[in-house]
């Protein structure tokens, strides 16, 4: 199967903070219109596409739209822009970095900082802090504030690239599950349960979509689909890696806010050992998914797990993922869907 990188990298290249998805939105609905299932659009903006099932049973697949973004707190005398993070940002990854402000229209800007040159010996030695950033945007105080106002939000710049065996873009996380999910459900025949497809909001700054999606369609079954870390790069340990890319993709046991249910972790290692689906495990020690208000948001809990993209540079504007670990996502998430009324889900 050979991967759509035209719609993968529009996907990830187009805008879509927390709380602002409009645009990426806009093309998850665009490319539902062609598939077989009926599509909705709830109060915070989470987008669900349905596919009828055999029986009355309820999946929930939860892919969030949103990504790691900016919001503008104050414009200066100058013209310069502060901001406050939508999403968990490592601040030493700002350093030289373009944006895109979406005010009246998108300006593009760079993240500044003090230069090296005029810092103190004790300066070069400190952890950068978010607010020794601003954005600049090139223009005086009076032409930005024609177009930017308080509350606006800023987003990455960067382009897709495909790098050896792998693509490489701002947005991996979690762009890449929005892709697999749509094109799981464009491969999806007859199921046996009620499938839910949410492209979720707000992941990003608490898990908030998911969990209102949970909430209406109070599932029976859940899958989240998001990216993992892949610390498989020089000075990594073997305990710190938690997965690896090229070694397929990984069957989440837990995060920090999820323990996957025993029997749905078990029975997604048999599916990806059925159909000869590379997989690894995967235990990730801080971070959370929208698995945990797939799991837990609705009466009584769902029984559910997580299909995990391993990742490098993740929360960067490089990140990186395996053409071959995408595919094999693809491939375990429709299995599991087409076969989840052949394992025996009473507790043992």
């Amino acid at each position: 199967m050979a991967l759509n990188i035209k719609l993968l990298s529009e996907i990830c290249e187009t805008p879509g903070a927390p709380g602002y998805e409009q645009p990426i939105r806009e093309v998850v609905l665009r490319e539902l219109k062609s598939l077989d299932v009926k599509v909705s659009i709830d109060n915070m903006g989470n987008v669900t596409a349905f596919k009828k099932g055999k029986n009355n049973k309820k999946v929930m697949i939860g892919a969030h739209m949103d990504e790691i973004s900016f919001i503008v707190s104050h414009i200066d005398e100058k013209g310069f822009l502060h901001f406050h993070p939508l999403g968990g940002f490592d601040p030493k990854t700002l350093t030289a970095q373009r944006v895109i402000v979406h005010g009246k229209k998108d300006l593009l800007g760079v993240m500044g900082s003090k230069p090296i040159h005029v810092m103190t010996a004790e300066e070069r030695t400190k952890v950068p802090k978010l607010t020794d950033y601003f954005i600049d945007l090139g223009m005086d105080v009076k032409e930005v504030k024609k177009i930017v106002s308080i509350g606006n939000v800023v987003t990455r710049e960067r382009k897709l690239i495909e790098m050896g065996d792998c693509v490489n873009c701002k947005s991996i996380d979690n762009r890449i599950s929005v892709f697999i999910l749509i094109e799981t459900l464009r491969q999806l025949k007859t199921v046996p349960y009620d499938i839910y497809g949410v492209f979720t909001v707000q992941e990003e700054v608490g898990i908030r979509g998911a969990s209102v999606s949970a909430l209406q369609i109070q599932p029976d079954f859940g899958f989240g689909l998001d990216t993992t870390i892949a610390y498989d790069v020089p000075g990594a340990l073997a305990h710190e890696m938690v997965t690896k890319l090229g070694d397929g993709t990984a069957i989440k046991i837990m995060d920090s806010s999820t323990i996957c249910d025993y029997r749905m972790v078990d029975y997604m290692k048999k599916t990806a050992d059925k159909y000869k689906i590379k997989w690894q495990p995967e235990v990730l020690p801080a971070g959370g998914t929208d698995t945990a208000g797939i799991q837990r948001m609705s009466a009584g809990g769902s029984i559910a797990g997580a299909v995990s993209i391993p990742t490098r540079h993740i929360h960067q504007v490089i990140e990186t993922a395996n053409k071959k670990d995408i595919e094999g996502s693809i491939s375990l998430l429709k299995h599991c869907l087409e076969d989840l009324d052949k394992y025996q889900w009473e507790h043992r």
